[in-house]
């Protein structure tokens, strides 16, 4: 774990600043010429800084041009826009005028695009470029109806859109009659209770759900986030989860403007790695998925070297996981490993980590064993978007990457029926927007959020054991968690994409996505031609892929184990609607896609 030589702790108090439209207003204050931003500037092709008062200056301008098109507080603006310095200047000067803010993801489907647009009521819409308006020719209409379409980058005059502009010339524009053209920065006093943003959840089943978090829910949270893990003004956050996506939006924004640590914004995930090595990161927030594939490229490389190569590589995580459980104790083999295997990986990662935060989705033991054997000092936490988000985390000295952690200070937790686990907090939402019969679905009389997750608590630790709704019950009434099953599955490089079937049926099956290149050596290897269409039906590549599938399972009760499997090559995407914009399965829509593939397995077995 990196060790600062020089912290400093200078964390903004929630009580002090009112409302998240002040946060920015009092890190200016402190720390004016602190760097704030990074990003990397693709005209010049280098990476460019902005201080924390050169971001305040441009948000009183963007401020102005908000106030130039008479959106009054209380009034929706939209942000669908890459993690980029605009999108956190376009939120602060929305929240600091009492607007609020809905976040969209740059991938998501056009209908659930134009159904937020209409159920939120939007007036302005920040995009990345005009090209961005192609997709969405079909709901022009929800377009059209915008107060105004801002494009970050530059616009052609040919749109089709009358109230389109381009980002610097709507703002520039609006500071014209300014003196000196620098706008004050304004802050509303709006109350704390207030809302300050509708973020629409990416369910699995029926539309998006807004929902409403207010100033005071977002602060509080972050405020109990740094209490859990403390952050620094030297801290340097790499930020590539998608903006849109709550976590990445209270632990890698607003925690840092409140610690007036330094964002650096990924240029993209594909350039991940090398990002990592330019900024070299001392906190990375992260969903599993990122460890996952960091975990498989792993695995690969060590599958071409020698045994000798890979026994050093496994005995680095051992001894380290040993280190990890037994601090008080001496290793002498531990330099000499550190120096050969562990100081590699972490290097690749930058060199600086000081935390890594994963949550979003479990992670499997696997892969948390792996990197906190090799120094890795990974903190696993729990939340939902209701909850704004995090109800939980692991301590840095009290981690058990098994559970989730303890509730963070001021939250409560309890176990409900059938071991479901509830939530009380400051930080629970408002309720959903539009929505009444779904808020009080999930949130009982007594201010009890229902998450829908079954758990355990031992010794204060929240432990996730499954979904509530996901569960799969066998026609014998014994039960399986698809999730952790899935999540086994899914660590071997051939599988991409995986999903477990059995609800009513007598024995579980899967269906699977193979990744393209590893499905070319594994059907050579069985002497099976890769591409022919009839080998993913071949015996012999079934046969090979269940016995491949229950040799990770053996943790798993015998009934749990994988009978038959049905294959391809094309991946459930955003695009064809079998995944949400977080990465989440939409279990009935693929069930619905492979439907003649389920019934096959099952054929003659029910």
């Amino acid at each position: 774990m990196l060790v600062m030589s020089s912290s400093t702790l200078d964390v903004i108090q929630y009580d002090n600043i009112g409302t998240l439209g002040g946060l920015l207003r009092e890190r200016a204050r402190r720390t004016p010429d602190d760097v704030a931003y990074r990003h990397f500037n693709q005209d010049k092709q280098q990476w460019e800084d902005l201080t924390w008062q050169q971001t305040a200056n441009r948000v009183a301008q963007i401020q102005a041009a908000l106030a130039g098109d008479g959106l009054q507080p209380g009034d929706r603006v939209a942000i669908m826009l890459r993690n980029c310095p605009q999108w956190v200047q376009f939120e602060q000067a929305a929240l600091g005028l009492g607007l609020v803010v809905v976040p969209l993801y740059t991938n998501d489907r056009v209908d659930n695009i134009s159904y937020v647009l209409q159920d939120a009521g939007v007036k302005i819409l920040l995009i990345e470029s005009q090209q961005d308006l192609a997709p969405m020719s079909s709901i022009a209409s929800q377009i059209g109806g915008l107060v105004r379409v801002v494009s970050v980058n530059p616009i052609t005059q040919d749109s089709q859109y009358t109230r389109l502009a381009a980002f610097d010339d709507w703002v520039e524009n609006s500071v014209q009659t300014y003196e000196n053209h620098q706008p004050q920065l304004q802050t509303y006093r709006a109350d704390r209770h207030d809302l300050a943003t509708i973020v629409y959840t990416s369910g699995t089943t029926g539309r998006p759900k807004g929902v409403m978090l207010s100033h005071s829910n977002v602060m509080f949270n972050a405020s109990a986030g740094i209490q859990r893990v403390p952050v620094y003004r030297e801290d340097v956050f790499l930020s590539f989860l998608p903006l849109s996506h709550t976590l990445e939006r209270t632990v890698g924004y607003y925690i840092p403007m409140m610690c007036g640590s330094t964002v650096a914004f990924a240029r993209s995930v594909q350039e991940l790695g090398e990002d990592l090595l330019t900024i070299k990161p001392t906190i990375l927030i992260s969903v599993p998925r990122i460890y996952e594939r960091v975990y498989g490229k792993i695995s690969a490389g060590l599958e071409q070297k020698s045994d000798f190569a890979r026994g050093l590589f496994n005995k680095a995580v051992e001894l380290g996981w040993h280190r990890f459980n037994h601090p008080q104790n001496s290793y002498l083999m531990w330099p000499l490993l550190k120096k050969l295997v562990a100081s590699k990986i972490m290097a690749k990662l930058g060199g600086r980590l000081r935390v890594a935060i994963c949550g979003g989705a479990p992670l499997s033991n696997e892969v948390a064993k792996t990197f906190i054997g090799l120094g890795l000092n990974l903190i696993q936490g729990y939340g939902l978007t209701e909850t704004s988000p995090i109800i939980s985390a692991n301590r840095e000295d009290y981690n058990d990457p098994a559970s989730v952690g303890e509730p963070l200070e001021g939250i409560e937790v309890k176990i409900g029926e059938e071991d479901e686990l509830l939530t009380r907090s400051p930080c629970v939402m408002l309720g959903y927007w539009n929505n009444k019969e779904a808020t009080r679905e999930i949130i009982d009389e007594d201010g009890w959020l229902h998450t829908g997750d079954k758990a355990r608590i031992e010794a204060d630790r929240i432990y996730i054991t499954g979904r509530l709704k996901e569960i799969i019950v066998l026609s014998n009434g014994k039960k399986a968690p698809p999730a952790d099953i899935e999540m086994s599955i899914a660590m071997d490089n051939l599988i991409d994409q995986v999903m477990v079937i059995g609800d009513n049926r007598p024995f579980l099956t899967a269906l699977l996505v193979l990744n393209p290149e590893n499905w070319q050596t594994f059907a050579e290897s069985l002497e099976v031609d890769p591409n022919d269409p009839k080998a993913l039906n071949d015996d012999k590549v079934h046969n090979a892929l269940v016995e491949k599938i229950n040799n990770r399972m053996g943790e798993f009760p015998g009934y749990m184990q994988v009978r038959r499997i049905a294959v391809c090559l094309d991946p459930w995407t955003i695009d064809n609607d079998m995944m949400t914009p977080t990465m989440k399965l939409k279990r009935n829509k693929i069930c619905e896609h492979h439907q003649q593939d389920i019934e096959a397995l099952y054929e003659g077995h029910e």
